[in-house]
This record gives C-alpha cells, structure tokens and sequence, in this order.
C-alpha cells in the first residue's frame, strides 16, 4: 500500500492563511497529500486545494485589504442566527473556486461542521462544495447556521476543530496535523494606525451602511476599535474553545507530524495580513520535513507498494 499523506486543517480565521504557505512548501517538497480534512477556514483552504485553486485563493488572500473585508459584510437583517448573511463571502469563494461536487474532486476531501443543538461532528464528504465551506466556517453569532438536509449546522471548530480522526477514516497513513492556537494577547483590531487615523476609518467604514443596517454594523464592529460587541465577544469565546478543543482532540487522536509555529500573533479577523500568515506557515513547515520525510520512508518500508 503506497503512502497516503493526510493533512488536518485547523480553524483559527484569518491565521488560517498560513495553511496556504503549509501547502506550498509540502508540495514543493514532494509530499503532496491526497487526503484533505478541513474546519472552518481549514475547509476553505483545503477545499481550494483539493478543487486545484489554491492559486487562485491565494492571490485573492493576498489582495485582501480592510476595505474589501468591509465589502464582504452583508449584515443580517432577517432571522436566521447570525449577524451576518455569508451570502458575499460564498459567491466570492464560488467565484475563485468554482462549481464542484466534492465527490468528484481529484482528493479527497470533508469539510467538517458542527450540528445545532445537539453539537454532532458532520463531515461534509459529498456534495456541493462551496456549501460544505460555508457550514464549516458559520462562526456562531457571527454567520447565518448553514442548513443541511434540514439540520442547521455551524463552525466545526466547536466539535473538532483539526480533524486527525477524519484524515485516519479516509485512509491516510501519515497524518499532518496544522493547529492555529491563538495567542491571548487584548489586541485592538486596528492598533497598527495611530488612534486618530484608527478611529476615522472606522467610522467611515460604519458610515457606509444604511439604517438599519447601522444597528447590526455596530453589533459587528462596534463605533470604535476595541469595543466590546456581540461580534468580539463571540470571537473572543470561540477563539478560547477552539485552544481548549484542540488540545483534547490533538490528545485523543494525536496526528504523525504537527505543524507548530507563532500564527497566534494573527487575530481570528485580521484577514488582511495573508502576506504574513503565509509565510509563517511556510517556515514552520520547513522546519518539520525531515519527520515527514522518515515517516514517508517508514511508512514506505512497512507498505511496499
């Protein structure tokens, strides 16, 4: 039996980029895994990956400033649990992904989620791609639950939030696992422009949305950088259960490789800073190819092709 790389795609937001520089640097290095499991932003780069777009993710990631994430905000004004519709977010991955049922991809491939109320671990292993995405990455409070087959479903971080087990059910027999821990440190979202400039350009970017849309902008972003909203609360909750989550599931289904590395100084939203998320992924990457190069071998010689 050849060697099967599997690789385990943690949720963590925006240092999920670093995912991208992960990939990059397996590849190039001659390890290509055929076996994807994703959470959350996990799901969207491995998804990407899988659908072989990661070209394409990539230089949209790399292209996104604050202004374009504000242009991706389409604030909820119906029912449905959620701040925020998701609707821009998932024509925009349509867009750079394409059309795909997951069945058919070249790898294979689950998206993971997590079902409401009764928190079951869904994988998304057939189906349209884009919609296994979007269930996996519904932050709680923040994005509409994705319906499925009746059943709403939200971010898989909250049940599994790097999926080794699902990786080891599809076959893989080198697992890499790439966990996004945060590091907690109370970082305003802006503290990289002086406050004058900082608050300005919040409050023109508030000012862009109608009444009434205003109200669930402000529940989102709140009227200036720092503030407590139902948007920072739910992240800053999620960000704690992801850390705590992935230290039991690591321990109870422990991966061949882990990808550690510092993408904590990336908060959960910072979505403009790919640059930087890529290549820390990258280099911590680097630095764990001599394990997987003796485990490839190891695996090599216990399957013979």
């Amino acid at each position: 039996m050849p060697t099967r790389i599997g690789i385990a795609l943690g949720g963590g937001g925006a240092r999920g980029w670093a995912h991208i520089g992960v990939l990059r640097t397996l590849l190039t290095a001659g390890f290509e895994p055929d076996i994807i499991a994703g959470t959350s932003i996990g799901a969207i780069v491995g998804g990407a990956y899988a659908a072989g777009r990661l070209d394409e993710l990539e230089a949209f990631a790399r292209s996104i400033d604050r202004r374009s994430i504000w242009r991706l905000v389409d604030v909820n004004l119906g029912k449905g649990g959620g701040l925020v519709t998701g609707e821009r977010v998932a024509s925009k991955l349509s867009e750079i992904i394409g059309t795909h049922n997951i069945e058919d991809l070249k790898k294979k491939f689950a998206a993971v989620a997590t079902e409401l109320p009764a928190g079951h671990e869904v994988w998304l292993e057939t189906g349209d791609l884009i919609t296994a995405m979007r269930a996996s990455y519904a932050m709680p409070g923040i994005f509409v639950p994705s319906p499925n087959e009746g059943r709403p479903l939200i971010d898989g971080g909250i049940a599994n939030p790097v999926p080794v087990s699902a990786c080891r059910a599809m076959g893989a027999n080198v697992v890499i696992a790439v966990p996004l821990p945060a590091t907690h440190t109370p970082a305003a979202r802006f503290a990289r422009q002086t406050p004058e400039a900082e608050l300005s350009a919040w409050k023109k970017a508030t000012a862009a949305f109608r009444e009434p849309e205003r109200f669930v902008a402000r529940q989102l972003f709140g009227d200036e950088p720092g503030a407590l909203t139902t948007a920072s609360v739910s992240v800053a909750a999620l960000n704690i259960l992801l850390d705590r989550m992935t230290r039991v599931r690591l321990a109870s289904d422990p991966p061949d490789v882990t990808v550690t590395s510092e993408i904590g100084r990336i908060a959960l939203l910072e979505f403009d800073r790919a640059e930087e998320a890529i290549a820390i992924g990258a280099a911590a990457t680097e630095r764990v190819l001599p394990e997987i190069e003796a485990l490839v071998r190891e695996s090599h010689h216990h399957h013979p092709a």
